[in-house]
């Protein structure tokens, strides 16, 4: 196989934090093997967009994306999600894509891209259940072989766990997402993700820290935990409390200032857990929690657990630990069969839960899902109705949390220093309670002289707008 001298290839990545994590992984792949990384896709020999096939909205700008890269006249090349999920049945409905990869194409991603820079034109997979390569038995999967994007080399037993960190940053900046487990168990009659992104399996503790430790290197401050169900972590590996001892490991690394975890299920949300995100140090104090409903009746339809009750009861053991800690969650309105009296129960939960801040999602039919056969559908304008009464009020409420912590202290982690049209210097950050991209931001002011990007600052907040919140720093903050 000819290999030329200089080989591009551009990575586009659409879709979330985990998306983010497998491409740096494929980058890594790609620039062992001699591959230059652009940004520019018109000056690509390949252009590969790790697609995004959770909802509609996403999968349709995944095709826009392989659309307009086509136009670079570069190979085109589908992975990610969405290829995994419909496979050929992508590859049939968009020619303009020169291949559509699966995760199992991973591993050899130069040779694939390689083989299609040469002219090859392989056959895209057929789409399978991958919860079906996995053991049924959680705690014989570790010593499977199927691949697990974001995880390595899962099979380099006997290497140093620093050896085995696969990852290229493809973007700069002091925050990082780091995948702690793939897949989930969970069989929610809304969600169809398990179907292409397999059965739950956790990566081992010590390639984690040991990643951690490569970023805080890469000047890193804030490592976020990231998987499809962070809190099934270690469920696999046959040792309870496991998700405990890791987050406070990962705190205790030198260079990392802040650890996050996202992706918290709160029917296996331990008092233990809650205890070490609340109050470890080093550990910002946020709980990104997947209530998706509050009417238990709703909840069951989901083939979730909990109730208005039982969410309260969780929000007040939080705040026990900590009363300033962030809570956030997503909420699906319209599922099949809402009654007005269950869309008030969630109303009735989210007025009295006082969220930090809240995703409306209205509910839509996705393919290969229970919920898509489940009757009593809602008209869609009834459902854009209730989205915008839910949203209005959790923008009212997270406006208030907001306003709330005025006076309070936090400590914010300088991102972003602009001018602004007026040729003022903003400067731009995030408190404990704000997570990358889906929450508010803070504004620093006072003395902020010789702050950069990466810093951290101590800050008295003294305004807000909306979710965001404007914070003071006096001389004697400064770290």
């Amino acid at each position: 196989m000819s290999v030329p001298a200089t080989r591009r290839v551009a990575l586009l990545t659409l879709g979330c934090a985990r998306n983010e994590v497998d491409s740096e992984e494929l980058a890594a792949r790609l620039a062992a093997d001699g591959w230059e990384l652009t940004d520019d896709s018109d000056q690509a020999d390949v252009v590969m967009v790790n697609t995004c096939g959770f909802v509609e909205a996403a999968k349709q700008e995944s095709v826009d994306t392989l659309l307009a890269a086509a136009d670079t006249g570069a190979k085109v090349v589908a992975a990610g999600c969405m290829a995994e999920r419909y496979g050929n049945q992508l590859a049939e409905s968009l020619p303009e894509a020169d291949a559509v990869l699966s995760f199992d194409d991973y591993p050899e991603i130069s040779a694939r891209l390689q083989a299609i820079l040469n002219g090859a034109s392989p056959d895209a997979h057929v789409p399978r259940d991958r919860r079906e390569l996995l053991p049924i038995t959680p705690v014989a999967r570790p010593a499977a072989a199927a691949i697990v994007p974001g995880h390595g080399d899962r099979d380099a037993e006997g290497l140093p766990a620093h050896l085995k960190v696969l990852r290229k940053r493809l973007t700069g900046g002091p925050v990082a997402h780091v995948k702690i487990a793939s897949g989930c168990d969970r069989r929610c009659t809304f969600c169809a993700i398990p179907s292409f992104r397999g059965a739950f399996v956790s990566r081992r503790p010590e390639d984690i820290l040991a990643e951690a430790a490569w970023l805080a290197s890469e000047g890193v401050g804030e490592i976020s935990l990231v998987s499809e169900n962070t809190t099934s972590y270690g469920k696999d590996l046959g040792e309870q409390g496991l998700l405990d001892r890791l987050i406070r490991d990962l705190a205790a690394i030198d260079g990392v200032e802040r650890v996050r975890a996202s992706y918290l299920q709160p029917a296996e949300l331990r008092p233990s857990l809650v205890k070490t995100i609340a109050a470890t140090p080093g550990v910002a104090p946020y709980f990104d929690l997947s209530f998706q409903h509050a009417s238990e009746s709703v909840l069951r339809r989901m083939r979730r657990f909990g109730s208005v009750e039982s969410f309260l009861q969780l929000c007040e053991q939080i705040r026990g630990f900590a009363p300033e800690a962030g809570i956030r969650t997503n909420v699906i309105v319209g599922f099949p069969g809402e009654t007005e009296e269950e869309f008030g129960e969630l109303l009735e939960f989210l007025t009295e839960a006082r969220l930090d801040a809240v995703g409306v999602f209205g509910y839509s039919d996705e393919d290969g899902t229970e919920a898509a056969n489940l009757p009593g559908k809602l008209d869609e304008d009834v459902i854009a109705e209730r989205v915008e009464i839910v949203s209005e009020l959790v923008d009212d409420i997270a406006a208030q949390r907001a306003a709330d912590r005025i006076g309070q202290e936090v400590r914010v982690l300088v991102e972003l220093i602009e001018e602004d049209e007026d040729g003022e210097t903003v400067i731009e950050g995030r408190a404990a309670h704000q997570a990358p991209e889906v929450d508010g931001t803070t504004t620093l002011v006072g003395d902020v002289d010789g702050l950069k990007p990466g810093d951290f600052v101590t800050a008295t907040v003294v305004d807000s707008l909306g979710v965001d919140i404007v914070a003071k720093v006096e001389t004697s903050a400064h770290e």
